[in-house]
Formats: structure tokens, sequence, C-alpha cells
């Protein structure tokens, strides 16, 4: 249910558009002047707001500067009885989303509405595309020995449909990669992908960074805030080290698997979702359920389909073409010309103990395009594989 405020100075106004929002099925929240609106827009999560232009203390244009001023991204709509062209150009130019003169028409505030949360959506969606394309600019998964061919089929097949897969393997071997991998090949795959990783999260934080908060549910908490969990609605949530997740949290999971709605920290309302959910986890989750330290009943919730990625020791054939294709990429984003490996670099890295696995790979591999010449030789992986050498 989107959260809606509205700023204006004239009660009827503010009713009237209530009565209409709320009908329509919006959660609505009013400001008298554009002092309180302001401070409103800064403390709690709105998804659109009406402003009108003409009011006390601080007019419509204000609110919209000192909105865009603190980096509020929620769309503004400006709305005003004294309204001409030149008004709503200048309010469109200085960030407003639109401009509707009074007296309000309904079918142009629903249409209206409905654009605002379609701006909101794809606002989403390119905070989570930033914080990835880096990571995977360039990757996907490479290999060709028999646990790699598997994961590869396993992902063709459990892609389309919406199952939850469990994704299992030592730290470094590339989990999140398969992950994504199921995301980018899944019906869901223009809607956001977002990644929790639960190990780097302090326990007091977790659930507030899953299931979001209410202004006020504690010291720090100063607006209301979405989780990963609302984020994530209509696209795929990724809670990589899952094994690592406080018992509490784990039960609200658990709820939230069952039932497809979430509480944030502090609130009293059911918000619901619809994500698909991915796991990983480096830990034998058995194990820990034996030693009472995860839910089993969450287990089985997250565990409909389990894909196990071999560590780089056991895919040893793979490691000449991945080390190929990290030395293309670490030489491009060097801006270095491209360095080869001579056969015997080649060898010297298949009888490597690799116990970083692939990421340890990729790290050694720019290493050596830093610190080597022109070609890359087995003696060259001998010192500079080998941290003990160094």
């Amino acid at each position: 249910m989107a959260k809606i405020l509205i700023i204006d100075d004239e009660r009827a106004i503010r009713r009237a558009l209530r009565e209409i929002l709320e009908f329509e099925g919006f959660e609505i929240d009013e400001a008298e002047n554009g002092k309180e609106g302001v401070d409103k827009a800064k403390s709690r999560l709105y998804e659109i707001i009406f402003c009108d232009i003409k009011m006390p203390l601080m007019d419509g244009m204000e609110v919209l500067d000192e909105l865009i001023k603190t980096k509020v991204e929620t769309p503004l709509i400006m709305i005003s009885g004294h309204g001409n062209i030149d008004t709503a150009v200048q309010a469109i130019k200085k960030g407003a989303f639109d401009f509707i003169e009074k007296p309000l028409d309904l079918n142009r505030i629903l249409v209206t509405i409905r654009n605002a949360k379609d701006k909101n959506s794809l606002v989403e969606q390119t905070n989570q595309l930033k914080t990835t394309v880096k990571r995977f600019k360039g990757s996907s998964i490479i290999g060709e020995t028999e646990g790699i061919i598997h994961i590869k089929e396993m992902i063709e097949k459990v892609a389309p449909s919406d199952a939850r897969v469990l994704i299992t393997g030592e730290n470094g071997t590339g989990k999140e990669l398969v992950a994504r991998s199921l995301h980018d090949n899944s019906n869901r795959r223009k809607m956001p992908f977002v990644e929790v990783n639960c190990a780097a999260i302090p326990s007091e934080l977790i659930e507030s960074e899953l299931f979001g908060h209410e202004k006020g549910a504690f010291t720090s908490a100063v607006k209301d805030k979405k989780g990963k969990f609302e984020l994530a609605t209509g696209g795929t949530l990724f809670l990589d080290e899952i094994g690592d997740m406080s018992a509490s949290a784990q039960a609200k999971v658990l709820r939230a698997l069952q039932e497809n709605v979430i509480q944030r920290v502090g609130g009293e309302r059911d918000v619901k979702v619809d994500c698909r959910v991915l796991a990983a986890t480096n830990k034998d989750l058995r194990k820990e359920i034996a030693e009472g330290r995860f839910r089993e009943d969450l287990y089985h919730r997250l565990a409909v389909i389990l894909i196990h990625v071999p560590s780089l020791n056991q895919r040893r054939d793979d490691i000449p073409v991945l080390a190929e294709h990290f030395l293309s990429m670490v030489c491009a984003e060097h801006g270095v010309a491209r360095k080869s490996f001579t056969d015997d670099a080649l060898l010297a890295l298949q009888q490597t103990d690799w116990s970083g696995n692939i990421r340890e790979l990729r790290n050694i591999v720019e290493r050596m395009v830093i610190l080597c010449g022109e070609k890359i030789t087995g003696n060259d992986v001998k010192l500079f594989a080998n941290p003990k050498a160094q």
C-alpha cells in the first residue's frame, strides 16, 4: 500500500484528496503548511507527495527547493488554484514530478500517481544496478568441468521458476555469481536483484536491514526505511551467508516465506512482499541444525533446490581458462597492454593450492599484472602465488 503525503493549508482540499485516495486504497498523511510538510517528508517514508504552491510559512516552491537540497527522492506533485504555464514550467524545471491545477481531476490524479510509482520502481532498480554492475562486469560462469556443467544445467532448469534455491560451497567459489545467473535467466530479470550479506551486518541491525523500520523504532531511526524484502518486491532477494543469521531474524524470515508478509521494526502493520528468495552459505546447515544454531523449518523452506559450487581445487582443469579471463579483465581495468601467461605459468597455477578459491585466483592474477613483465612465467606464479614468499 503506497503512503502519500498531502501538504495543503486548505483543510477542505486535504479532506477531499484524502477521501479520494483512501477509497483507492492508499495510506494518507497530512501537513497543513510547508514547514510541517518538509519535516514529515524528511523523517518518514512516502512514495508520493502532493504539495500546494500558495501556503503560509513556506510555499510549495520553497518546499520543493528544500526537499531537493536534502536529497529526498520522493516524487513531488505540485497543485495550485492559481497556476499558469510559467508556474508549471518553473516547478518541473526545478525537479517537481508533475503539476496539477485545481479543481483536481480524479482521472488525472490517478494517472499521475501511477506514473510516479513507476518512477519510484525505476529509481530503486537503477540504485541496485549501480551497486552490482562493477562487481559483475564481464562476469559469467566460466568452466567446462563436470561440476560446472551440472550447475549450468541446473540454472537452465530452475531459473524460470520461482522455486527457492540454497547455494552451498566454500568462500570465494562463486555462489553469488550462481545466484545472479538464476536471477538473470528468470522471469524477474527486469526487476531488482537485492543482496544481503547476513555475516557482514551486526545481529542487532539485521532485522532492520531485512524488514525496514519505522521512525523512532530505535535511537538512530530518524525516518521510515524500507527493508530489503520490500526493495526486492517483484525481483530476487539473495541472502548470502544465511548460516550466520540470528535466531530472531530466522523466525521473521520464516514467517515472510510462509505468508509473504513482513512487519517493519517498530511497526504493527503487515506489508505484503513478492520476491523470490535465494540463499547461500559456506556452512553445513545440517550440522548447524543439530547443534541448535539454525532452524530446521527455515532450512526446508529455503532448500527447495540445492546447488553446490565446487572448490577451485576440485575443478583444476578450469584454472587456465579462468586465469586468462581474469587476465583480460584486470589488464583492461588497469589500462595496461594485454599480458600473457607462459605454458609453465598456467601449469603452476593448476598445481597451486587455492584455499581462497576463485576470489584468490583473481587477486593473484591482478598482483602479477601489476608486478610482472609482459609475459607471466611459472617462476612468477611460484613467487607471487605463495604468501610466504612475499
